[in-house]
């Protein structure tokens, strides 16, 4: 498997890209977890509330008990603060409503904004790459010796644009089929350019 080209020119443009890839990647995850903690800063009521809550709840319990023990009228005085001590759980389960949800909504958001621009973009990195690496790894095995170039003055021939074919020579098929060497060896080059890969050294008797 070819991942690089062998132009360096082209080389470095896929280094570059791939690391701004990484870099991308690392940005909208930082970004996300931004995200994640400012929203975690909407749950600061709900702990607030499960504070005086669980707070509220302890002191009536306390008031509640410190008066049991009175002479005859203990348990009616002490039946007002369990009430109010359980009015104090609903208040602390209220708030711990309130932090699941934020929390939930946090992560939420944190993942959706870090995964959105990372797969955009991602995708277009993963389709270009896998695009170069398929068709350098195919080309590369039709490039052993200086002979396979005209195989690739043939793929030149057949994608490349007219003008590009134009500057090279004014009948290029007319060249292959005279084996002109030098013609041959251009058009290949400008085929192997696309693909990014160098080309054999030339031979005694080769193209």
């Amino acid at each position: 498997m070819k991942l690089y080209a062998d132009l360096p020119g082209r080389r470095t443009v896929q280094i570059l890209a791939d690391v701004g890839m990484l870099a991308w990647v690392c940005l909208w995850a930082w970004v996300g977890r931004l995200v994640h903690d400012t929203t975690m800063q909407l749950a600061t009521p709900g702990h607030q509330l499960q504070t005086a809550g669980s707070g509220f709840r302890h002191e009536m319990t306390s008031a509640g008990d410190s008066v049991r023990g009175l002479p005859l009228v203990g348990d009616r005085i002490a039946a007002p603060f369990r009430q109010a001590s359980a009015a104090g759980t609903t208040i602390e389960h209220a708030g711990s409503d309130l932090v699941d949800a934020v929390t939930r909504l946090a992560t939420i958001l944190g993942w959706v904004t870090a995964l959105v621009p990372i797969l955009i973009v991602g995708l277009v990195w993963v389709v270009q790459r896998g695009r170069f690496v398929r068709r350098a790894s195919a080309a590369q095995r039709f490039i052993d010796d200086a002979a396979d170039l005209d195989l690739f003055a043939l793929r030149a021939m057949a994608g490349q644009p007219m003008r590009k074919l134009a500057a090279i020579s004014s009948d290029p098929t007319g060249a292959w089929r005279r084996g002109d060497e030098a013609t041959i060896r251009a058009l290949a080059l400008l085929e192997l350019r696309d693909t990014g890969l160098r080309p054999p050294l030339p031979s005694t008797g080769s193209m």
